[in-house]
């Protein structure tokens, strides 16, 4: 996917590497600026929600700019590189050299900071001033005064012009500093907690009579007028790291990548399917025999030979005899959509995540080209090659936990499957054989089922039938 930016300029864009991706993480590059490329050169690797994956090139020239470095998450459709090809390249290769000399490999230039405090989160700048202050609490100022005063204090709070306060109310007639009363009055009032200098007023040049004064003192008291309090700036959003975060003693690993669309298949699978899981015991004694036989056979030399080939094996013959389980749910359609092929995934453990790539069109293949397969498959996986079509259209999943010296577990469906099965540790365990109890090779099965379209005897019967396969091997022959 390229565009023309100018004649001597290409611009190469992040692709779709599988169906439905909607953006990639850029892993490394091969190419810095300056560098000459030729058409079908990888020039980077990126890991997508389903694999690591390398992109070539599609034209020869040299890059003129890397628009992103490692480690950026970009949309599928941005452009990621750039290219001088055709006459322009020549005439890039050598300033764009001189330029990436002149640069700091490390990041951007730093830009100066001003002195004084600093933003500590993004959309959250310091304040203007260095105190806000709060209205004085205490007798009431003047009408002019008091607007003066909320003017003032709305500016320092960097709010503006206030709106004018309302105009207070007249006090009561004085004369001097004290209101008219006589004196019993005013001690009357003292003792009540009665300011004879407040409520509705007198007419003019009245004294206060003695009977108002218990009158006031039983009504609830004016509420003083106050400045309207300054405005609070909203508290800043938690960032995704806490700024105290200890390195010292916890790690954090940002959720992206694999493990991303891993969780998500994971958790609208468990909310979306109905499971029921289902566990045999059996002894695998004939089939650890039958596996050291065919590590020496000619026909299987250099081809990876280990139970989980032959357990791969007795699935598929369980899923020919019982195909309803080979299968999913349409949900939009509401129809139960049953697969006459089996695209068998094997779960794989990566440094990126658990990926489940499938052998396609398993159930065609003999026992050789099961194995070539299967060999193939955990090799790439574990090079972290595996590519995005190897990882879809799956029908149904075997993992295997024994590997781990686990002895079974209950897994969850890889989602559009309807069946997974779990494979625990074999180990040598004591076991009643033709009526004696004796040492023999014995695991544990689990089987997990989607139960909207699989029942408890569907169900049951492909795990009674992998079990009778593995315990007496020969039914490969003659139920295959």
């Amino acid at each position: 996917m390229t565009t023309m930016t100018d004649s001597s300029v290409r611009e190469f864009k992040m692709p779709d590497v599988g169906e439905g991706l909607t953006e990639a993480e850029i892993l490394k590059w091969y190419v810095q600026p300056g560098d000459t490329v030729t058409d079908g050169q990888v020039v980077c690797e990126v890991e997508t929600a389903k694999a690591a994956v390398e992109l070539p090139i599609p034209y020869d020239g040299v890059v003129r700019e890397l628009h992103f470095p490692e480690g950026t998450t970009v949309d599928v459709g941005t452009s990621i590189i750039a290219v001088a090809v055709g006459d322009g390249a020549a005439a890039a290769a050598e300033p764009v050299q001189e330029a990436v000399a002149d640069t700091p490999a490390s990041a951007e230039a730093e830009e100066p900071k001003p002195e004084g405090r600093q933003p500590v989160l993004v959309g959250y700048g310091v304040s203007t001033s260095s105190t806000r202050r709060r209205p004085r609490k205490g007798a009431q100022a003047p009408a002019a005064a008091q607007e003066a005063s909320a003017a003032i204090q709305a500016e320092m709070n960097g709010h503006g012009p206030a709106a004018p306060a309302a105009p207070a109310a007249p006090a009561a007639p004085v004369t001097g500093d004290r209101p008219l009363a006589k004196p019993p009055v005013r001690k009357l009032a003292k003792d009540l907690g009665v300011d004879l200098a407040t409520g509705d007023p007198p007419p003019p040049h009245a004294k206060h009579p003695r009977e108002d004064v218990p009158a006031a003192a039983a009504e609830p008291a004016t509420p003083e007028p106050q400045a309207a309090p300054a405005a609070v700036a909203p508290a800043p959003t938690p960032t995704a790291t806490p700024a105290s975060y200890d390195t010292t003693r916890e790690t954090r690993v940002p959720v992206k990548g694999v493990r991303k669309a891993t969780a998500a298949a994971m958790v609208g699978s468990a909310f979306t399917a109905p499971h029921v899981t289902e566990f045999v015991t059996v002894d695998v004694t004939r089939t650890m025999k039958l596996v050291e036989e065919l590590k020496q056979d000619k026909e299987y030399a250099g081809l990876r030979v280990n139970p989980l080939l032959l357990i791969a094996k007795a699935l598929l013959v369980a899923i020919k005899r019982n195909p309803d389980i080979n299968a999913s749910w349409d949900e939009a359609a509401q129809e139960i959509v049953v697969k006459h092929y089996v695209n068998l995934g094997i779960a794989a453990a990566t440094p990126r995540g658990l990926i489940v790539p499938n052998i396609k069109d398993a159930h065609a293949k003999t026992l050789p080209q099961l194995a070539g397969s299967l060999g193939e498959l955990v090799s790439t996986a574990r090079e972290g090659k595996t590519s995005p079509a190897a990882m879809q259209g799956g029908t149904v999943t075997i993992t295997n936990v024994g590997v781990f010296g686990v002895d079974t577990g209950t897994p969850i469906l890889n989602p559009g499957e309807s069946a997974i099965l779990a494979v625990g540790a074999i180990k040598l365990q004591p076991w009643v054989h033709k009526g004696k109890v004796k040492p023999r090779q014995v695991t544990t099965l689990a089987l997990s089922f989607d139960h909207r379209l699989v029942d408890g005897e569907l169900g049951s019967k492909v795990l009674a039938d992998v079990a009778a396969v593995l315990e007496q091997p020969k039914r490969l022959i003659s139920w295959a």
